[in-house]
């Protein structure tokens, strides 16, 4: 339901037709925070008998923090250069940041940003490292609920540059990996947002920093 509602009356393309994009992707983020993250819990917490138990065992803590803060380290400048390296694609560069009104003052671009982080990557990261993931691996076992949520998560990559298409089936696999890892997807929100907020600034840095200050 929340995938057909995003996609039926939410997606970004369908709200660029009526407003700018800068406002567009903010209200679209927003869904996403709604659809992907307030929703889902509000169900746990409507239908679970432990939702706080439900969503720490769907990797809603800390978990293993010791070998998360190590995972994160070692993968910070890896997903940094990723960001670089991605920020050198032209499909890449056309596509990202989303929006371009947003780049019009570093002001107006590092807000547009943190509501990318705070809307959209935590919220990704909730359902397709979390939600859809954890509980899957008692059931089915932990290389089917990899697979699982790895295809879904690119899966709606569809109508994205293809190199980030392919980057996101590696990448689901490997974030995956780390929620399961830690115990958490505290981590791969940080790891997958550095990516995607590094090809946005140095993008933001390449192309637009120069007329904004001009």
């Amino acid at each position: 339901m929340a995938f057909a509602l995003l996609l039926a009356l939410f997606h970004y393309r369908r709200l660029t037709q009526k407003w700018d994009d800068r406002r567009a992707f903010l209200a679209y983020f927003a869904a996403f925070f709604c659809f992907f993250l307030v929703l889902p819990s509000l169900i746990i917490f409507l239908f679970s008998p432990d939702p706080f138990l439900f969503l720490k065992e769907a990797g809603f803590s800390l978990g293993n923090w010791r070998r998360g803060v190590g995972i994160a380290a070692v993968g910070a400048p890896i997903a940094i250069l990723s960001g670089f390296i991605g920020s050198r694609d032209v499909e890449l560069r056309r596509f990202y940041p989303f929006s371009k009104r947003a780049c019009r003052s570093l002001r107006s671009f590092v807000a547009f940003e943190v509501a990318y982080l705070l809307l959209y990557y935590v919220s990704w990261e909730f359902l397709y490292r979390g939600i859809l993931f954890f509980p899957l691996i008692p059931a089915v076992g932990l290389i089917p609920a990899l697979a699982l949520q790895t295809i879904i998560s690119t899966l709606h990559h569809a109508g994205h540059p293809q190199s980030e298409i392919f980057a996101s089936l590696a990448g689901g696999f490997v974030f995956g990996l780390i929620a399961y890892l830690t115990g958490s997807f505290i981590y791969p929100i940080f790891l997958h947002a550095l990516t995607g907020i590094s090809t946005d600034s140095f993008i933001y840095l390449r192309d637009y920093r120069r007329a904004t200050r001009g």
